[in-house]
């Protein structure tokens, strides 16, 4: 059989006969017969879904919905804790015959009907509470949870039998096993007397008991030493690979830690994220994720729905896939590999087809999305492929280093041994033409093994066999220290990298500050300045706490419509009940200046008008914009498309050619709730703005800018959309085309500096290390943290990036110093 990979990622393959792939098919949708598993999948059935990727597989469980029904799940709702399921849910129950959603019209040309929703038996709905400990216990017993089995670690024994490995211990074993022999034969068969004859009690068989417990201290100490560092390793090693995700559970969005992951929950992703868990999209928007760890390919891999996925491959006159079990992968029942035509899709800017599966350990490059997990811990991807890659811990450049100066040291000590051996011996024998031959065999062998100590000890002496040891200890010992300063080390060769270390690139935001941010001033329209605490000579600056009374209704409701909906923060409740906001500081910011203004329920808000795209926020663009759908101002029935966008503010001030307006006489009759004066966006305006961007950067505040759009329709008319399966695509150019933003205002964001990063800084300078700082925030306001921290001083330079990489390699040599 022979196998290759298309170019969307999925696996083909050439077999010898349709009985083998009839059979293999019935092997993967044959209903489990385990009386202890309640739903309709095992774990390698759903691990087939993802290695490769299989859509046929999927339509035959019966898309997202089939999944969902056979896990016991609910794709908005989440999983609820402490539930028990009593009876089973088979793959009879739900999954679909793939001949049911193609048929051939009079033209031969396949249509894609709809899909049916599967349905379950209603008895198979019954719940009970159960679990009084683990709240998925039940789902723990069959899927596992989201962790990898512990590396297999020695116990104390085995550590003891390693250190007794070393060649100079047993040596010293020799040595101590011939002299504690020697000791008690002379004791008893050569007693010694005093001068009035009494018999001397023996002691000679102290000497080779001394050096059993002296071998006996160094493997104890040797070996307790190493089951402290494996313990301490174990502990950082859990600790590291830990990290917080975003799920939905019992309709409520929380979050949760990796580890507590369940086949059957709801989590979110976002820009940056690392895939926790293999799973099945749900709902999102744009997204794409990059699977080169997982696949190779270097190109972003975009998602969509199951459905639309599915459809996709039908209209680009695609055959359907057939899976059978991987060979070449022993050992993994869930290595499909799937049939398929390698007909070349239609051409278009997009480089392959999309797909609705999330592969763990990929990265989200861009868009939003929820995802339902269908696996976990080593029956996930990721998993799996580094259950495969263990190997043994290697040792850090400095115990390499080490070691090989031990070894050669063992070299010259045993070889100053040998010849100390060979030259105490020749001394013994010649030594008998003047003192005479002992007569007494015992006397030899005592003096022969006095020599072999003397040698061994020099040997013993001269091998630092516990050097690499002591410094191990001494690194672990290091890296618990930096752990309770909050420092986390993953990597021990790091705390000796560290001491090569010159530069020292550090991140502003959450690193430099304390990524407690806080709206604090700002200006609606051009006229409309508002500060925290003003000072009380600034008459033309508006108390902040002032704005809900002196800011028109209209405005307001604009406002908190554009905070609320082009958001990806969300509420939750902490520890003591009480409610908080989750997310990016920045957003979760200006929610909070939001409910300040009076939007006291944001859910409603954010659900109240229906979402249409989303682009969320990129560093090459500087921008995050969410598209709603919201009823005509004037044509009843009809709808308008509204893009609230916020981003760099001195980009989106760019971006407009209107502005809002204040004047109070124009809002005393308003027709609805969101009836906004605008007028046209002056160069004056501009510059204002301009010096409003740069007194809150002065002052080491993120400025934001929000804006808006209205379009009659979407996509927008005489735009460059496109379309792919379901989803159409409208590039972000289109909504600031021809500068066609409404300027909302811009706010000013405080990130206070951490305690002590002042210190931090001076210290690192007095050690020689030089400290860059690196953000994304406008550059007046780098400058001014910088000045706060003491990274800027007179003389250096504050450079963008794009200009940086520009620059010839001369250049950056010699700007780099500064």
């Amino acid at each position: 059989m022979s196998s290759t990979k298309t170019k969307d990622g999925l696996s083909t393959s050439s077999l010898p006969s349709d009985s083998v792939q009839v059979d293999m098919r019935d092997t993967l949708t044959t209903p489990h017969n385990d009386p202890a598993n309640p739903f309709a999948f095992t774990p390698n059935q759903l691990a087939a879904l993802h290695d490769p990727k299989n859509l046929d597989l999927l339509h035959t469980y019966g898309g997202l919905e089939g999944v969902s029904k056979g896990l016991y799940a609910d794709t908005h709702q989440g999983l609820t804790p402490n539930i028990t399921h009593s009876t089973h849910v088979t793959l009879g129950d739900i999954t679909l015959d793939s001949s049911k959603l193609t048929v051939v019209n009079s033209n031969n040309t396949p249509e894609i009907q709809e899909t049916p929703k599967p349905q379950l038996n209603k008895s198979a709905t019954f719940m009970s509470t159960n679990s009084r400990f683990d709240p998925y216990a039940q789902r723990v017993s069959i899927f596992g949870s989201n962790t990898l089995p512990p590396v297999k670690s020695k116990n104390i024994f085995e550590l003891m039998w390693i250190a007794f490995q070393d060649k100079t211990l047993i040596l010293l074993s020799v040595a101590a096993v011939v002299s504690l022999a020697v000791g008690i034969y002379e004791d008893i068969a050569v007693p010694e007397y005093d001068a009035q004859g009494n018999k001397i009690a023996g002691v000679k068989w102290v000497e080779g008991v001394a050096i059993i417990v002296a071998i006996l201290i160094v493997v104890l100490v040797g070996s307790v030493n190493d089951f402290q560092k494996e313990k301490q390793f174990r502990k950082l090693n859990a600790k590291k690979d830990d990290r917080i995700v975003k799920a939905t559970r019992e309709g409520q969005a929380i979050q949760i830690s990796v580890y507590e992951i369940q086949v059957g929950d709801v989590l979110h992703l976002e820009p940056g994220d690392i895939v926790a868990a293999d799973g099945i999209y749900i709902e999102g928007h744009n997204v794409r994720c990059d699977e080169s760890a997982a696949t190779g390919e270097s190109d972003a891999v975009r998602k969509q729905t199951f459905e639309a996925c599915y459809r996709l491959l039908h209209d680009e006159k695609k055959d359907d896939f057939l899976s059978v079990p991987n060979p070449t992968q022993t050992g993994s029942a869930s290595s499909i590999q799937s049939i398929s035509s390698t007909k070349k899709p239609t051409q278009d800017h997009h480089k392959s087809l999309p797909d609705p599966f999330i592969i763990s350990g990929s990265k989200v490059l861009e868009g939003v999305c929820t995802y339902l997990v269908t696996g976990v811990g080593i029956n996930s991807y990721y998993g799996r492929t580094m259950m495969a890659l263990r190997t043994e811990n290697e040792t850090t450049p400095l115990q390499e280093k080490l070691n090989s100066l031990a070894g050669m040291i063992a070299k010259l000590g045993s070889a100053a041994g040998l010849l100390m051996l060979v030259v105490l011996l020749i001394r013994y024998f010649v030594n008998w033409k003047f003192d005479g031959v002992p007569s007494v065999a015992t006397e030899i062998v005592q003096s022969v093994m006095g020599i072999l100590i003397v040698v061994v000890t020099i040997v013993v002496v001269a091998v630092p066999e516990g050097l690499p040891l002591a410094v191990t200890l001494a690194l672990a010992y290091a890296t618990q220290r930096m752990l309770k300063d909050n420092n986390l080390v993953r990597v021990l060769a790091a705390c000796e990298t560290m001491g090569n270390a010159t530069t020292v690139c550090s991140d502003k935001t959450g690193t430099l500050t304390q990524n407690k941010m806080t709206v604090v001033a700002g200006s609606f329209g051009s006229s409309f300045r508002f500060l925290q605490d003003p000072p009380s000579d600034r008459v033309d600056l508006n108390d902040i706490k002032v704005i809900p009374e002196k800011v028109p209704a209209p405005i307001l409701n604009l406002v908190n419509q554009g905070i609320c909906v082009n958001s990806t923060a969300f509420e939750s409740t902490d520890e003591n009940g009480e409610k908080q906001f989750v997310g990016n500081k920045t957003e979760t910011a200006l929610l909070q200046f939001s409910r300040n203004l009076g939007a006291t329920d944001f859910q409603s808000l954010r659900t109240r008008w229906p979402v249409e795209q989303v682009f969320p926020f990129s560093s090459e663009r500087k921008a995050m914009a969410t598209i709603i759908r919201i009823p005509h101002p004037v044509k009843k029935g009809e709808y308008i498309y509204r893009a609230h966008v916020k981003g760099a503010s001195e980009i989106l001030v760019e971006n407009c050619n209107q502005i809002l307006t204040l004047n109070a006489s124009k809002y005393k009759s308003v027709e609805h709730d969101f009836d906004i004066k605008t007028r046209p966006l002056t160069n004056e305006d501009r510059n204002r703005m301009e010096r409003i961007i740069q007194s809150y950067a002065t002052r080491s505040l993120r400025t934001l800018g929000l804006a808006y759009r209205d379009f009659e329709s979407w996509p927008p008319v005489g735009g460059h959309a496109s379309t792919i399966g379901t989803e159409t695509e409208v590039p972000y150019e289109d909504i600031v085309a021809n500068q066609g933003l409404t300027l909302i205002g811009i706010v000013g964001i405080e990130d206070p500096l951490r305690p002590g990063v002042k210190e931090a800084v001076k210290a690192c300078q007095r050690a020689g290390v030089f400290v860059r700082m690196v953000t994304g925030d406008n550059v007046v306001t780098a400058k001014s943290i910088a000045k706060q921290c003491g990274i800027y001083t007179p003389g250096g330079i504050v450079m963008e990036g794009p200009v940086f990489r520009n620059l010839p390699p001369s250049e950056m040599d010699a700007i780099l110093p500064r």
